[in-house]
């Protein structure tokens, strides 16, 4: 059973002059039990706000203007003995929960998103110094989170619940009763990390986890994440600009560009059978050990703005590739693995499916070929065929 799905998403920042952001745009995406999944892309592509999104947090200018999502979890008012829906709430209309046991978080109000974090979704902010209270002890912050959830549990057992949970990442137990400054970069991660755990979550949002650590932390960072998840089956949602972080942990991934998903699927599809000319594109601007005589090659031009975009391709001004239905109309997802077997296109609503938001998609063998040259993408001549 699906943990988390998310349909038609689409997330505003209201502007002054009464215009809107669109930092995201009917995204779809799920995440499995026990599953890795990755939102990757260029800083500004809406990926921080969508996971920010699904808790609530925002900031005040802010909203979810369209779209659902569902999460394998019931308020506990709304819950029976066996922590399962009420009849009577799944037969509210007023009451956003379907027979599967799943709210709709998008419509919570903000006290009721409040006994969904922690306790069933928790998250790793960018940055952990900003997550951590520089005036209350770190094992202190830890406990907080516990008994807010748990008040059934006695502070004395929330300390020393908090004090396994540093243990448990790495860092001696009575450093509980230091302070964050007293903490390096690493350790503070590691410290965020064991409170995100603190009430035993379904749901870990971890966003950009390795951001100002030196590849040794990074390294140890990503094997904590893993080590915990499998300890504890709990699900991640990885938010990077990485794409080399993604294709270590996750499991599926999308990526995203100008508020929009442009490709899906398991990861090593995403990166042996690559069916989009921006996920080429960044595959281009990153190292690889598997061929030294790679050249790095940038993608040209700039993101497009998101204020009241037009209807067309979000990618299409940066695109060698692009033509002029790109210009028309944002693309659908097709499914890649029957444009490969048939040599068409064919639209796809499929989770698991390999997709891709690109109508030459009958011509991917070709426009992978092409995206490997530099020339590609620095001729602005460059005759799309």
């Amino acid at each position: 059973m699906t943990l988390l799905e998310v349909n038609d998403l689409s997330i505003r920042y209201a502007v002054d002059d009464g215009s809107a952001v669109h930092a995201s745009d009917d995204v779809n995406f799920s995440v499995e039990p026990g599953e890795t999944y990755g939102l990757v892309g260029e800083s500004g592509c809406g990926k921080t706000t969508l996971a920010k999104s699904l808790v609530h947090l925002l900031d005040d200018n802010g909203y979810i203007e369209d779209g659902e999502v569902w999460f394998e979890t019931t308020l506990p008012q709304w819950a029976d003995e066996n922590g399962d829906p009420k009849q009577s709430v799944i037969d509210d209309p007023d009451k956003p929960v379907r027979a599967d046991g799943k709210t709709d978080l998008a419509q919570l109000n903000s006290k009721q998103i409040r006994d969904i974090r922690w306790r069933d979704i928790a998250i790793i902010p960018q940055s952990a110094m900003n997550a951590l209270n520089p005036v209350y002890k770190v094992g202190d912050q830890i406990v907080e989170a516990i008994l807010r959830h748990e008040p059934e549990t006695t502070a004395e057992e929330a300390h020393e619940r908090a004090r396994d949970l540093l243990e448990r990442v790495g860092i001696e137990p009575d450093r509980a009763d230091d302070y964050a400054h007293q903490f390096s970069g690493g350790m503070k991660q590691r410290a965020v990390i064991a409170m995100a755990m603190a009430c035993g979550p379904d749901l870990l949002i971890a966003d950009e986890p390795t951001t100002a650590l030196d590849v040794i932390i990074q390294d140890r960072i990503l094997e904590e994440l893993e080590a915990l998840q499998e300890e504890f089956g709990v699900s991640i949602l990885v938010i990077s600009h990485d794409i080399s972080v993604m294709a270590e942990i996750c499991d599926r991934m999308a990526v995203m560009y100008g508020g929009k998903v442009m490709e899906s699927g398991r990861t090593e599809e995403i990166f042996d059978a690559t069916a989009n000319p921006y996920t080429l594109g960044l595959k281009n601007s990153f190292p690889t050990i598997t061929s030294k005589d790679q050249d790095l090659v940038s993608i040209p031009g700039t993101p497009p703005t998101l204020r009241d975009p037009d209807e067309g391709c979000r990618f299409r001004e940066r695109c060698p590739f692009a033509v002029e239905e790109c210009h028309a109309a944002h693309p659908p997802m097709y499914d890649v693995a029957t444009a490969d077997a048939e040599g068409r296109a064919v639209e796809s609503t499929d989770r698991r499916a390999h997709t891709t938001a690109c109508y030459r998609i009958d011509e991917l063998e070709q426009i992978r070929t092409d995206a490997i040259n530099e020339s590609t993408w620095t001729d602005q001549t460059i005759e799309s065929r």
